[in-house]
């Protein structure tokens, strides 16, 4: 075996491919059941296509990425519009979210201008103070529409004062200030026609790759004979928690039918940035663009126990990372890459070409010691 890759998400699926294709043997584990990693999708019983651990809306302004993807997946367009209901009780969005509704049309510019401009002029102030946030952090904890309009959501999911938050996570918050209400502005925008779980199971047909899912890194590690890893877990699990635990937060997902219902919300993702106990409802019809008499809904719990999720970036958490960071670089023959790996923020697209980079440094590294 040449390559043990740790993780059948993005990072160990396209490390994979792209070492197997170079002529490598690699054994792929995982310790759920199934491939796909957070991406993984599958038919609820009312046989919609459902996202298991919470939307995954795939965008990348990469072509790169975009064409690699593209061997394994043919597209669906898709761009995806996101309503925030700031104080649901005010009805400021539409009616009471927690209940079956039918709306015609996804809100408007206008719409959203209305929602958000209690004080006229109220949404570029917010996406001017979003813009301050990236550099300033803490000056701009009372700032009010900063507070209600734009990164609570983030800050509410994390378990973290709005002033806690690293400037690069209210970087990925995007804002406006023209009529364009997509969520995402990048050149390429598509959901995997068949689904994520497809692309992964065509991402791994490769005769240089075995898939073994059910599979804990913990109790294979030491038996499988290679010569190197590639390690996409959580890097203070790989070192035992040896200076102490990184913070990750976690969601718990309340998975819903509603039967005879055409749609419940007039865009795939609602954001609850109040005193919800969900942060958000995602209604995956829109994302897939199945037609059901009924639909299938998501609702995102944040938590602090449970999976791993997404980093918590701030200056405490950066600093013990690095610490684990100064191990894994003394590695020679462990590679870390992914969101949990490295501990960062990444999306989907990032962690394919933040893998491909690696793929293409091994097989240069092995490239390069064969003609020595």
């Amino acid at each position: 075996m040449d390559t043990l890759i740790v993780g059948a998400g993005f990072a160990g699926a396209t490390t994979a491919r792209m070492l197997a294709e170079a002529g490598e043997r690699v054994l792929v584990i995982d310790k759920r059941p199934h491939i796909a990693g957070n991406a993984y999708d599958r038919r609820d019983d009312a046989g919609l296509l459902i996202h298991e651990y919470g939307p995954h809306i795939f965008h990348t302004n990469s072509e790169k990425v975009f064409a690699f993807l593209s061997q394994f997946t043919e597209w669906r367009p898709y761009e995806h519009r996101v309503l925030a209901v700031p104080d649901a009780r005010s009805g400021a969005a539409f009616p009471d979210a927690n209940q079956p509704h039918h709306h015609q049309s996804p809100v408007r510019p206008a719409t959203r201008r209305g929602r958000c401009g209690r004080v006229p002029g109220a949404h570029a102030r917010a996406a001017r103070a979003h813009q301050d946030l990236r550099g300033r952090g803490a000056e701009l904890r009372g700032s009010r529409p900063v507070r209600e309009v734009l990164p609570r959501l983030h800050a509410q999911a994390m378990g973290l004062d709005l002033s806690e938050l690293a400037g690069g996570v209210a970087a990925r918050i995007p804002t406006r200030t023209n009529d364009d209400d997509r969520y995402f502005t990048d050149r390429f925008q598509a959901m995997p026609a068949k689904g994520y779980t497809r692309m992964f199971e065509r991402l791994l047909d490769h005769p240089g790759i075995e898939v073994r899912t059910a599979t804990a890194y913990e109790d294979i590690g030491a038996q499988v004979d290679r010569r190197r890893t590639v390690f996409s877990g959580p890097i203070d699990e790989y070192y035992g928690h040896r200076f102490g635990r990184l913070p990750y937060r976690s969601l718990r997902f309340e998975h819903e039918h509603l039967g005879q219902c055409e749609h419940y919300q007039p865009v795939g993702t609602v954001n609850f940035p109040n005193d919800h106990a969900y942060t958000r409802i995602t209604e995956f019809k829109h994302l897939t663009g199945e037609t059901h008499r009924g639909t299938s809904l998501v609702r995102e719990y944040p938590t602090a126990d449970g999976d791993p999720y997404y980093p918590i970036p701030n200056p405490a958490n950066e600093a013990l990372f690095k610490r684990y960071e100064a191990l894994a670089d003394a590695e020679s023959d462990v590679h870390f890459i992914g969101r949990l790996a490295q501990y960062r923020y990444y999306n989907m697209d990032q962690v394919v070409a933040a893998s491909m980079a690696l793929a293409t440094r091994l097989t240069e590294q092995d490239t390069a010691a064969l003609a020595a």
